[in-house]
């Protein structure tokens, strides 16, 4: 593709251990596939257990080095100086986000990056306001709790925001003061692997952040299986969140879950049927549809059911599919071939189930490398149908009409899943009263994707345990001991 002749040239994927780039031992290596393009663009070093124990090994020394007394300044300095230098960095992570993943590079530019670094710059600045509980047990005792690191965290970071979902786990990982050793998604891991020498340059000590590349298989089992990892946070989907208890059951290591979401955006006949459907138009298609708080499932009252398809169907065909690294690209390419046919299989799925594409469902003319996909939109399925029922995480949505609030509230929680939901109405008692009976573990009234970095995120059910954001993100990184007093 034309527009991608200019790029920076994609790095090859080492491990980063002990602040150092390795390679592996074996000296195996897999090909890095640019998805928009089908060609191989570096190679990822495929690491084991040696280079898990060694990375771990790093990591546990570093708990009693210099990290260890740093000050809380120095701390903040540090964590602060990391997302500087994603900033100053971010034409040139973008573009290699974008290869990895084949999202649109405004997409990778905008949110990914920027996001990324403004991770680092919110847990800087919040570091300073954590503190602990103290109590006065009558004129007899005090009581005062103290926080310390968890100690090494083993970070898994999904392909579908590479960048952005590790750091939202690296940042308060180090604020708390803990070592970490990072397994990048298989498919997408060369911004994880610049982080190594950013982590350097903004004066992280050797040993505090280590990467491991490789399949899950090898290097997630070996380290969530590993006796000196203390913690492991794991974003992705919900199967490898069962695999990693399994693993981490004998040695009792803290658990975080962000796993996946088949999410409801319920859309009530008093909203601003513009607003609902420009806001739609992203929360089903941007990214490709590859992110765990898409609203695939949407639910419409009967009475604008026909008049929000008839503006939908007609915006989403505007929706230009193509070469990310073209500024009118809105909808790029699907993260792999493998995970494109499991998305394509969904559309023929969805015809043997009675339903109607009234739009996409095919790769757009023209388009011949590249695993592209437009943005698809079908009626007419059952509430039971797999196609309603399973996440596809693609771009791909079911819309269904609804009559009363029990009726679709009764379809909504009908899942295994509960990550988020959207809600649009412009009547405030049916916007709480419906709020409060949808089960999820995020929920927006008339937006989507709106984020205060101090509110607690994540899924209940099948999509998640336990909290990030804020304190929430401090109450996993650390351990809490209480010291009692005898007056």
């Amino acid at each position: 593709m034309s527009t991608q002749a200019n790029l920076v040239k994609s790095v090859d994927s080492l491990h980063f251990i002990n602040g150092e780039y390795v390679q592996s031992i074996s000296g195996k290596v897999k090909a890095n596939i640019n998805p928009a393009t089908e060609e191989v663009i570096s190679q990822i070093s495929q690491g084991g257990q040696e280079e898990v124990d060694t990375a771990v090994a790093a990591a546990k020394k570093a708990l009693k080095g210099p990290w260890k007394k740093f000050t809380l300044d120095q701390r903040i300095a540090v964590i602060r100086k990391i997302g500087d230098i994603i900033l100053e960095r971010k034409d040139e992570l973008a573009q290699l986000e974008s290869l990895d993943t084949g999202k649109p590079i405004w997409l990778s530019t905008a949110v990914d990056i920027s996001r990324s670094a403004y991770n680092f710059h919110f847990f800087a600045d919040y570091l300073r306001s954590v503190g602990t509980e103290a109590y006065e047990t009558d004129d007899t005792a005090i009581n005062y709790s103290v926080r310390r690191p968890v100690g090494v965290v083993g970070i898994i970071s999904p392909w579908n925001l590479p960048l952005l979902l590790m750091t939202w786990k690296l940042a308060p990982a180090l604020a708390a003061g803990n070592t970490v050793v990072i397994k990048p998604a298989s498919l997408t891991p060369t911004t994880a692997t610049v982080i190594g020498e950013i982590c350097k340059a903004a004066g992280v000590p050797d040993g505090v952040v280590n990467i491991v590349n490789g399949s899950g298989g090898v290097v997630g089992t070996a380290l969530t299986e590993h006796k000196d990892v203390d913690a492991i946070t794991f974003t992705g989907e919900t199967l490898t969140g069962q695999t990693i208890m399994k693993s981490a059951a004998n040695t009792l290591k803290k658990l975080s879950y962000e796993l996946g979401g088949k999410n409801p955006n319920v859309i009530f006949a008093d909203a601003d049927l513009d607003e609902v459907i420009e806001t739609t138009l992203k929360s089903s298609f941007i990214n490709q549809g590859e992110v765990c708080l898409c609203g695939s499932r949407i639910y419409v009252e009967r009475s604008a059911y026909d008049e929000f398809i008839e503006k939908f169907v007609a915006k989403t065909k505007e929706l230009v599919v193509g070469d990310p690294f073209d500024p009118q690209t809105k909808v790029g390419a699907l993260i792999s071939k493998d995970h494109y046919e499991r998305v394509l299989s969904y559309v023929e799925l969805a015809k043997e189930e009675g339903g109607e594409v009234l739009t996409g469902g095919k790769r757009p003319e023209g388009l011949e490398k590249g695993y592209y996909l437009e943005p698809t939109i079908i009626t007419g399925l059952d509430r039971n149908c797999r196609v309603v029922k399973e996440e596809i995480f693609g771009p791909i949505v079911t819309v269904i009409p609804f009559d009363t609030e029990e009726d679709v509230l009764d379809q909504v929680n009908d899942t295994e899943y509960g990550l988020s939901a959207s809600i649009w109405t412009n009547d405030l008692r049916r916007a709480h009263r419906v709020a409060r009976e949808v089960e999820a573990g995020i929920i927006w009234v008339n937006t989507w994707f709106l984020r205060d970095l101090r509110t607690p995120f994540g899924g209940m059910k099948q999509s998640g345990i336990g909290r990030e954001g804020g304190i929430h993100s401090f109450e996993f990184y650390s351990e809490l001991s209480n010291v009692c007093i005898k007056l």
